[in-house]
């Protein structure tokens, strides 16, 4: 058995930890010496009990390797090990990485110039409206968007890269072969083929309450900062973003509406020291030294408009707004405004809802 198959073998067994795992490796050196110790020789390490040792010495009992070694085969993973070459190497900074990462993608160098995009499930629709157009923006400069895979801003994110023809990383907080949501297998497809869906977990392993965290925490360290797009105040996307401020990652919130509760982790986070984010280039400064990006790549350009049609493009905004407010803000008769909103909605630079009301689109 080589080092590798023991780490995966060692990942399988219940209560090793990336952190109890490292006290092991420090102890005997090599992952193989690991799982053909005695029971007494692994009580001698730090924070390895009886009922931990048990299971490491008894391991070829309690996992089955072989199983674990067919699927992988299976569903096309790839394994790297933090020793590998191609590990990302700010998450190998972190105090706990994982040992054993399963990739169905591949992992580049140039995702180290990456930032997380992260928010509630519970989105709006202009949380999901900002972070497609943030991941896209940032997507199409040469930075990679890695988010969790879960509904609403972690899918909106995933989806703006993908369409800007940008790489973006899904990391699942369950194990390769459980879709969560199952929505999602699609957009875990499309990930894959254009960036990698990674988990530290074996196959089989189901989301709870444990996993998402630990999840979360591969999230900020893999990345140059973390973008909170919206966020409740018991959303996991703070955590995430507390441990990018822990690892010296920076941290990002994008503002929202003052009564909206999603929007009240986000308004949090500035109070407390995240920076302001109202567009690509608030991240994008920070990656000025960074030869990946170009920032101009995200200076999209608008469609040429009329002055009819910039008077009522400047009146609105991202909030809706009826058709007479704008008819007064802009001083315009109201054939004029009528026809300058069908124009706008066909330029697809913003979008009508129920009962006539208009916003900008993003």
């Amino acid at each position: 058995m080589d080092a590798r198959d023991a780490l995966i073998a060692l990942n399988l067994v219940p209560e090793i930890g990336p952190v109890r795992l490292s006290k092991l490796l420090d102890y005997f050196g090599e992952p193989q010496k690991i799982l053909g110790a005695s029971e007494s020789a692994l009580m001698s390490v730090d924070g390895v009990g009886a009922k931990v040792s048990a299971k490491i010495h008894r391991w070829d009992k309690v996992v089955n390797l072989d199983e674990e070694l067919r699927r992988i085969d299976e569903f096309s993973c790839t394994i790297l090990i933090i020793s590998d070459e191609n590990y990302p190497s700010l998450l190998r900074q972190i105090y706990d990485p994982p040992y054993v990462l399963y990739v169905k993608g591949q992992i580049k160098a140039t995702d180290d110039f990456s930032i997380a995009m992260v928010g509630t499930r519970q989105s709006t629709l202009y949380g999901r409206q900002v972070a497609k157009k943030l991941a896209g923006q940032l997507a199409a400069s040469g930075v990679a968007i890695i988010s969790g895979g879960a509904r609403g801003i972690d899918s909106a994110s995933h989806e703006g890269a993908l369409n800007a023809g940008g790489r973006t990383i899904a990391v699942l907080g369950t194990g390769m072969d459980i879709i969560y949501p199952s929505e999602n297998v699609s957009l875990f497809q499309r990930i894959s083929e254009q960036g990698a869906v990674i988990t530290q977990f074996p196959f089989g392993r189901k989301g709870s309450k444990y996993t998402f965290p630990i999840r979360n925490r591969i999230v900020a360290g893999m990345t140059q900062g973390t973008v909170v797009v919206e966020a409740n105040r018991s959303s996991g996307a703070l955590i995430t973003a507390n441990l990018a401020g822990e690892y010296g990652r920076n941290v990002y919130a994008v503002p929202g509406r003052i009564d909206s509760p999603r929007s009240a982790g986000c308004h949090d986070l500035i109070r407390d020291g995240a920076q302001l984010c109202e567009s690509a280039e608030d991240v994008l400064s920070e990656f000025t030294h960074l030869k990946a990006v170009n920032p101009e790549l995200v200076k999209i350009s608008m469609p040429t408009l009329s002055p009819v049609e910039q008077s009522v493009y400047e009146v609105l905004s991202l909030e809706e707004m009826q058709q007479d407010e704008i008819i007064r803000l802009s001083r315009l008769s109201s054939p004029q405004v009528s026809v300058a909103l069908l124009q706008l909605e066909m330029k697809k630079l913003i979008t009508q809802h129920p009962g006539r009301l208009f916003r900008r689109f993003c």
